[in-house]
């Protein structure tokens, strides 16, 4: 094989592997947040709830809008 060709894929390789190793960094970020976001959608239900004065828990199932 040419020292060109070993070249040029050597080169391929280490921006493939740049490019996974930036889209792992990516995933990871953007679970914390969705794992954030989980938490501040439960404390925002929550606050909801008790200005209601109800909780899904204190809804019949049958009684519950469509949307629920």
């Amino acid at each position: 094989m040419p020292e060109n060709n070993l070249n040029h894929i050597e080169e391929l390789l280490t921006h493939q592997e740049q490019q996974i190793h930036d889209l792992s960094d990516m995933v990871t970020r953007q679970g914390d947040e969705i794992d954030t976001l989980k938490k501040d959608l439960s404390k925002m239900k929550d606050k909801i709830g008790v200005l209601e004065g109800t909780t899904d828990s204190d809804i019949p199932a049958d009684k519950k809008p469509p949307h629920y």
